[in-house]
């Protein structure tokens, strides 16, 4: 563990109790350790009163804080102080910033004068995070006046994204002795390029980032960034991937790389998570057998359940080469005659009206059958007891012999009979679960279609797209998002841009194999760790052909398919153990690194 030397650290995030992405997890994950290393340690975040009414709970202000509260209201400036339920239960300061509006073109001119960042034309995107942030430096400014006039308290301000760096660039301003650390979790400009689908990693060394952040229209954030990367005593990124990215667009190398990590000891052990997919296994195969039953049978002893999970981001997130691998691996088990079926989630949410019809009706008329065959189930064991008391034991060797007694009388196969016609459907079933605004334009639904991934009787390879997000009471599947992870066999997260990627660690801390890329930062983790390639896969995306891509995908996905039960255990027994290389008790001595390192540029100790 490293020594910290800071008296006082500030964090501030716009994701501080406000779950909006991955920097929630992040901040939220590591609360408790940093916690534990400060005397004095508080996070900054904006008050959203949907957000915060059912994790933050507010307490009476300490004395330390209550004079500078009292000059931020005279500004219009409100702030809540108290504590997020978590692990660690960290102190917060939620600000309210609407009282700033009326400065708002004041502000916007004086960073374009000490900082040309262009925001003429932004819109309220750009300025409520410049408001809030803006009140957050003036929090710090004013804690400093009044608890450390003469600078002999080493206070530390770690500001993450551009929508928190304002604060920083107001304590620049103003001239305030305090240590700042910046960290970028992604380039705004590098996400924009790889969204647009331009080869962000190949045009990057001839960039010009100034003219392309006015291209694609985000100059005011990106040239925020920029300045933030530039005036910040500690530069950070999460990954090598990003700082390889950030030295190129925003100018600056990073000082030091604050790896995400996660709190492992959250996760079940490899023994409860076993428990856990058989039994998440068995409802997420429930929805399966109505899903696809009423249409054709397959075996589920020997299916396998892929998933993928994500914003709907078709480039960024790897979408494409996903849908395109998959279509190769549909070709491939089929020309070799397999019986192995595999059911892929596409657990991407975007807007619905409500799940598909026929849905509900398939559910209900499964559970017909299913409670019929309950409600019969003393009668069938009373019959296969008697028929093994009955039978002599040469008998056992002979089916027909096993079976004269007869389980099911005429009764039984009438009413089977009845429901089964009930329950059966013509044509091939969905391939989205839910109703989607103008859904013969989706890029993910038209893609599938084109790789011949329709869902026909003879693929082996089915698709479900599942546009909703996993809470656990969606009326489908109805399992939160981890339990539904658990239930699968594989997570594939097969990225262009991801500056860390959390989805498979989580996976992994979970005890489900995954696959990420070498340019995510978790994969290039990974790959400097120098561990075999196996529990997480890493697939070669850096500077490598699409097409080349795409067959090593293929391979990995089939590989998968061809182990035996025994091969996947021990993949699950890989992955879990390898998410302990990003457990935040290692990787949380990153942030101590850089904490220490601000304190050393300001004090100069």
């Amino acid at each position: 563990m490293v020594d910290t030397r800071a008296d006082v650290l500030f964090e501030a995030s716009w994701e501080v109790c406000n779950k909006v992405g991955g920097i929630y997890t992040v901040v939220k994950s590591k609360a408790a350790l940093i916690n534990d290393a400060y005397p004095t340690y508080v996070l900054l975040g904006p008050y959203i009163e949907l957000q915060a009414r059912d994790i933050f709970v507010q307490e009476q202000s300490p004395p330390e804080f209550q004079p500078v509260f009292d000059d931020l209201a005279r500004e219009g400036i409100v702030c809540h102080y108290g504590m997020w339920q978590i692990k660690g239960e960290p102190k917060v300061v939620l600000l309210e910033f609407s009282g700033l509006a009326p400065q708002k073109n004041d502000i916007k001119k004086r960073l374009w004068d000490d900082f040309k960042i262009d925001s003429i034309y932004s819109q309220w995107d750009f300025e409520e995070p410049l408001l809030w942030a803006t009140a957050v430096g003036k929090l710090i400014e004013k804690y400093v006046q009044h608890n450390n006039p003469n600078g002999s308290k080493k206070i530390v301000a770690h500001f993450h994204e551009w929508l928190a760096g304002f604060g920083l660039l107001h304590l620049k301003l103003q001239k305030v002795k305090v240590g700042t650390i910046f960290t970028t979790h992604a380039t705004m400009l590098g996400r924009s390029i790889a969204g647009s689908g331009e080869p962000l990693y190949d045009i990057l060394d001839a960039l010009d980032p100034v003219k392309e952040a006015y291209n694609h229209g985000i100059q005011d954030k990106y040239l925020t960034e920029k300045a933030c990367a530039e005036h910040t005593d500690v530069f950070t990124t999460v990954s090598e991937i990003t700082a390889i990215e950030a030295e190129k667009i925003l100018g600056r190398k990073a000082d030091v790389l604050v790896l995400n990590g996660l709190d492992i000891e959250k996760f079940p052990t490899f023994e409860e998570t076993s428990i856990k997919h058989r039994d998440n296994r068995e409802m997420i195969r429930e929805f399966v057998s109505y899903f696809f039953f009423p249409h054709y049978y397959f075996n589920l002893d020997e299916t396998l359940f892929f998933f993928i999970v994500g914003r709907y981001e078709f480039k960024n997130k790897g979408i494409d080469i996903f849908i395109r691998a998959l279509g190769k691996l549909n070709d491939k088990l089929k020309a070799e005659g397999s019986e192995k079926t595999i059911v892929t989630f596409f657990w991407i949410p975007r807007d619905v009206h409500g799940a598909k019809g026929e849905l509900p009706i398939n559910k209900s008329n499964y559970y017909q059958i299913k409670d019929f065959v309950r409600r019969n189930s003393s009668v069938l064991q009373h019959r296969v007891l008697n028929n093994i008391f009955q039978c002599p034991v040469d008998c056992f060797n002979d089916e027909t012999a096993f079976n004269k007694g007869g389980l099911f009388d005429k009764d039984f196969l009438l009413e089977s009979k009845k429901l089964r016609i009930n329950f059966q459907k013509k044509g091939n079933p969905l391939l989205v679960t839910h109703n989607l605004p103008f859904e013969e334009q989706d890029t993910i639904v038209n893609e599938l279609l084109k790789a011949g991934l329709d869902n026909r009787e003879d693929d082996r390879v089915k698709m479900v797209f599942y546009p909703v997000y996993l809470t656990g009471i969606d009326g489908l599947i109805d399992l939160p998002y981890y339990d539904a992870i658990v239930g699968c066999h594989l997570g594939v997260f097969p990225s262009y841009y991801e500056p860390w990627g959390y989805t498979p660690l989580e996976s992994a801390a979970l005890g489900v194999p995954s696959l990420t890329t070498d340019l995510g930062g978790f994969g290039r983790f990974l790959m400097q760790k120098g561990v075999p390639n196996e529990g997480v896969f890493i697939l070669k995306r850096f500077h490598v052909s699409e097409e080349e891509t795409v067959e090593h995908f293929t391979e990995i996905l089939y590989n998968y398919c061809k182990l035996t039960p025994k091969g996947r255990v021990r993949q699950k027994i890989i992955a879990k153990e390898l998410s302990n290389l990003a457990d935040w008790k290692e990787l949380v001595n990153n942030y101590f690194e850089a904490h220490n390192l601000a304190i050393a540029r300001v004090w100069g100790a």
